[in-house]
């Protein structure tokens, strides 16, 4: 026990006493008279002694039998006493001891304030607010053992690669001599990088379900405090207490928020604080070595903007990449998640095939958001179509039934849509098309059509980025073919196009004009996030390329034009079909690629 709880139990206990104190003299024998009875028990001699205050009088009962002991009166006669010398008892002032009286209020109300200051600077120390400030350089990192996770490889499936490198660290953990006995060692930090939902947390909380060892998880952003070497005071004590549980794993989440290049815009130069912790970040993963049994994990979707000190051989010397899962990957996801809800025999690959770029959040995601479509329509278990719902409402949005239509709109809406469909038909090499609605979904969208893909594509041919643009305006050409005008329903698709063109001529140099040279490079980028693009040529070059972008464009959309010409009346069809029931699903929309075949 502390001294603060030693001085905590002495103050109550003294309370205690006090109060008990002052309960028993409350429980003396005695009781209160009127002045006429207090005289009238003088006379009969029935008090012996008398004690005067400045208040009151107390007579002590001279019958030894009698339950009263002390009888008490106001004082109405301040000249009384001559009165009691004729009757022939002893009379004295009561003289009242205030010494405790004073000491206690003096004493008693700071007290209470200092326990009151302690007791909420302690709830905010444990906050981390103003009252941790004693303890501000103490880690906050979370302390897992191998129980406390419930986490281990099973439960992580559709990155293979990234555990299998992860499960090279846990044997070393296991058994560090065979691994050091050719005189190699473990990389001394372990780099995790992927999109956001890949599941890096997760391989890490895994790694320390495996492994069985102390496991310190804490986020690059609890490093970073409002006073000035805090972080680097979090960083020492981090490693020292990892030193004394070794062999452990300290796992650091979002290293970007403390590993930020240091030369990306600091005001403050080699002061700023952040720079310092990372400066201590640096020296302590210099300063341990590998047989220790430490091993740092860390993960970030920003490795662009790390500081390249921290990435260079003998710290973060192996980078790991946890990227978005194939479609086998999304299939054993799909697989795990399935354990936790009740469901019927679902082909997982054909949800696989349907979730194309989806990470494993996304995945967990659409799991739980089909359990929900089943509980709503009160099922004993998720079926396929309850999936297949999830993913258009992650897709295209919420259904907005009650985004009304006129006549004229609904029809524009289903050509526009219809012609979509049937370019994406006619082509060969597109992506299959599963359903076409004219239910308007999410903020915007009047209707949609879902494509589904074949397979998992990485690389694309000209002829095939074109197939895409003849898709996307395969509505806008509906449109003017058959009301001869064109609305604002192909924003968005004319946007899409604009891109893809663009990145044909200035990025994949498939312009014959412009040659074999790309125009425009992406800054700091990451399997596809674009952050800035930065452009080197002149006006006319920049002209060159307009021109080449529009070409593009204009032979794909005569394309489409001569395609929908030639189909035009089973257009009209599909589009009244489509009318009538709001939705084709993929029944019809193999009767229509039969009738287009024909």
């Amino acid at each position: 026990m502390n001294k603060s709880s030693n001085f905590i139990s002495f103050i109550i206990t003294f309370i205690v006493i006090l109060v008990i104190q002052n309960f028993l003299i409350g429980m003396s024998s005695s009781k209160k008279v009127s002045y006429d009875e207090f005289q009238n028990l003088l006379k009969d001699k029935k008090i012996s002694e008398v004690y005067i205050d400045d208040k009151s009088l107390q007579g002590v009962s001279s019958d030894a039998t009698s339950k009263v002991k002390v009888y008490t009166t106001n004082i109405v006669n301040l000249e009384m006493a001559k009165e009691l010398e004729a009757y022939g008892v002893k009379f004295q002032k009561n003289i009242e001891n205030t010494f405790f009286k004073d000491i206690f209020s003096w004493i008693i109300p700071p007290l209470i304030f200092v326990l009151i200051w302690v007791f909420f600077m302690k709830k905010m120390a444990s906050k981390g607010g103003m009252g941790s400030m004693m303890s501000v350089g103490k880690s906050k990192a979370k302390v897992y053992v191998e129980k406390d996770t419930g986490v281990n490889f099973g439960d992580v499936a559709g990155v293979d690669e990234a555990k299998d490198e992860l499960l090279e660290i846990v044997n070393f953990l296991k058994d560090s001599e065979r691994y050091g006995k050719l005189g190699g060692r473990m990389p001394k930090g372990v780099l995790l990088v992927g999109p956001p939902g890949t599941g890096k947390t997760l391989l890490a909380k895994a790694v320390a379900g495996e492994a069985k060892v102390p496991f310190f998880s804490i986020s690059g952003s609890e490093f970073v405090e409002m006073f000035v070497g805090v972080g680097a005071a979090r960083v020492r004590d981090l490693f020292d207490q990892a030193r004394k549980s070794s062999p452990c794993i300290i796992f650091i989440d979002e290293l970007d928020a403390l590993g930020k290049a240091r030369s990306a815009g600091g005001m403050n130069g080699g002061n700023d604080e952040k720079e310092q912790t990372l400066n201590q970040l640096l020296t302590e993963m210099d300063g341990f070595d590998t047989k220790s049994g430490i091993i740092l994990l860390a993960a970030t979707n920003r490795p662009e903007i790390l500081d390249p000190a921290l990435l260079r051989a003998g710290r973060f010397d192996r980078q790991v990449l946890v990227d978005r899962p194939d479609k086998k990957g999304r299939a054993d996801i799909l697989k795990v998640h399935l354990k936790k809800i009740k469901s019927n025999a679902i082909d997982l690959d054909q949800i696989a095939a349907l979730t194309t770029g989806f990470t494993g959040a996304d995945l967990a995601n659409l799991v739980n958001e089909a359990a929900l479509v089943a509980t709503r329509r009160n099922a004993e278990a998720v079926e396929l179509s309850d999936f297949n719902i999830a993913i258009e409402r992650l897709i295209a949005g919420l259904e907005k039934r009650n985004r009304l239509l006129n006549t004229f709109e609904r029809s524009v809406v289903a050509h526009h849509e219809m012609g979509h469909a049937i370019t994406s038909l006619l082509l060969k090499g597109t992506d299959e098309v599963h359903k076409v609605s004219i239910i308007p979904r999410g903020i915007g969208a009047l209707g949609y059509t879902i494509q589904r893909p074949t397979e998992d594509r990485f690389l694309m041919k000209k002829e095939e980025l074109e197939n895409k643009i003849c898709i996307l305006l395969g509505g806008r050409v509906a449109e003017k073919l058959i009301f001869d005008h064109y609305s604002t329903g192909a924003s968005d698709d004319l946007s899409k196009v604009t891109d893809i063109a663009r990145s044909m001529v200035a990025r994949y140099g498939m312009s014959r004009e412009l040659g074999h040279i790309t125009y425009e490079s992406e800054g700091h980028t990451f399997l596809g996030q674009n952050s800035y693009k930065s452009h080197d040529y002149s006006e006319e070059t920049a002209r060159e390329i307009d021109l080449a972008i529009k070409d593009i464009v204009e032979n794909c959309y005569k394309k489409t034009f001569l395609l929908l010409t030639e189909h035009k009346e089973i257009l009209k069809r599909s589009a009244t079909q489509l009318l009538e029931t709001e939705t084709l699903e993929s029944n019809d929309i193999q009767l229509l690629k039969e009738e287009l075949s024909s």
